[in-house]
């Protein structure tokens, strides 16, 4: 894991440590997470995933930015428990407060979509025309059906697989 990060999510506790005046148990931190998401906190299991890629691409804003709006979720979890919202008052006021940074919700992050495969299944309708992911044709090849909502034909592959 980058040292870059690992510094600032300890910087982030002290910081919180510093506003609340109380000591915060630390994150496990990896680096184990793909996709669409920048990062994600286990308030549970006390981890903090991040996404080496968007890491890479966004170095700057991802430090200052993500890495705050983490570990303010594991912050808020350790002071007001489960019941709060996962971007709510309490979560805002440690983005805010502590940090003075706003409360984003969701990175602007260019993200590259991989390529998947589709599968398609027709019903009777003149454009009813359904691309299945992977995994909902492996549903139906272990026996589960899908319907059209307008004929109520049950919906059958056609043999046709596309990359998108």
């Amino acid at each position: 894991m980058p040292e870059h990060l690992h510094a600032r999510v300890e910087s982030c506790y002290q910081q919180a440590e510093a506003f609340f005046k109380q000591r915060f148990v630390r994150a496990e931190v990896s680096f184990k997470l793909r996709g669409q998401k920048a990062g994600v906190a286990h308030l549970t299991e006390n981890k903090l995933r991040f996404n080496p890629q968007l890491y890479r691409e966004n170095r700057e804003d991802f430090l200052r930015q993500t890495v705050a709006h983490e570990v303010a979720h594991l912050i808020a979890h350790q002071l007001f428990g489960l019941k709060i919202q996962p971007h709510g008052e309490e979560w805002q006021l440690i983005m805010r407060g502590v940090y003075g940074l706003p409360p984003n919700r969701c990175h602007s992050y260019a993200v590259k979509r991989r390529k998947v495969s589709r599968f398609i299944y027709r019903c009777n309708c003149p454009e009813g025309e359904f691309p299945f992911s992977a995994q909902r044709h492996a549903l139906v090849g272990k026996g589960r059906r899908y319907f059209c909502r307008r004929c109520k034909v049950t919906l059958s592959f056609t043999g046709e697989q596309r990359v998108e």
